[in-house]
């Protein structure tokens, strides 16, 4: 896997917030020479994204950290699992542990959680994807984790996509307005319109929408509005999305179903580093 500069940046930022200057209790307990093997171990039963990002915690403090892999990412573990075999330099086991279990136990929670929305509307045509909210400069690690878990992923940002949303929609003085400047000034991208009611949905058709995405409707509007649409545009469902929730808006007929709770709410999987002299 191709790792991009700014994962990578990001990465050497998070080791030294947590570093600093130096690892001051490893630095005065262990001799420099030291060399150990650490156990990476499940704590509770979940699907792993992140592997690839954890090793390149450890290579960037030192290159000849080894790493074994026993679960490779979109393997289920199951609690008391040894994930994977770590062997180096005691010392940069030790600096490493937490920045690097942060990202493994975070990017699995994404995945998981993902996993269980896509399990949900099994059987449906609907497709679970993500949105933009995610962390701060993570965006790139939670999508792929997002993907690990079955997921599809929505736009990368805001330059990858047109997206007109009831704010845009205000400033532009309407659906017909945004979309006309939409379509004149980037005429080779698709044009999605956010829309909050069938009256809006019934604009954005007629100035030939690409993708609707219906934003915070019943399950009656939603049925009704893909009875409206008729394949003329995709439809996504947006807002409030949960697990209790997901499949019987998926029964509706819609496309897509965006969840942002997939990055902003997933909780982080349970997952420790023992050290084996």
């Amino acid at each position: 896997m191709q790792i991009p500069f700014s994962v990578r940046n990001f990465l050497r930022l998070a080791l030294e917030e947590d570093i600093g200057s130096c690892d001051l209790t490893t630095t005065l307990l262990i001799p420099e020479n030291q060399k150990s093997r650490a156990l990476v171990v499940a704590k509770e039963n979940f699907i792993v994204a992140g592997m690839p990002f954890v090793q390149e915690v450890f290579n960037i403090v030192d290159t000849k950290t080894e790493f074994r892999v026993f679960f490779d990412d979109g393997s289920r573990v199951r609690k008391g699992d040894m994930m994977a075999e770590i062997h180096g330099s005691t010392r940069t086991l030790l600096s490493c542990e937490r920045v690097g279990l942060n990202v493994l136990q975070r990017l699995s929670g994404v995945a998981t959680l993902t996993n269980a929305f896509v399990e949900q509307v099994r059987g449906t045509r609907a497709r679970i994807v993500d949105t933009r909210k995610t962390t701060p400069c993570m965006r790139f690690m939670e999508k792929y984790a997002v993907k690990i878990g079955g997921g599809s992923n929505h736009r990368s940002g805001l330059y990858d996509g047109v997206l007109i949303k009831d704010n845009h929609i205000e400033a532009a003085g309407g659906i017909k307005e945004a979309v006309t400047a939409a379509r004149c000034t980037h005429h080779l991208s698709k044009i999605e319109v956010e829309v909050e009611s069938l009256r809006d949905l019934k604009e954005a058709l007629s100035v030939g929408a690409d993708v609707v995405m219906l934003d915070n409707m019943s399950v009656k509007d939603m049925k009704e509005a893909v009875a409206m649409v008729k394949g003329k545009a995709l439809i996504e469902a947006s807002g409030n999305m949960t697990l209790k929730r997901v499949r019987e808006v998926a029964e509706t007929g819609v496309d897509i179903i965006s969840v942002g709770a997939l990055t902003h709410s997933a909780p982080a999987v349970d997952i420790s580093m023992k050290i084996v002299r």
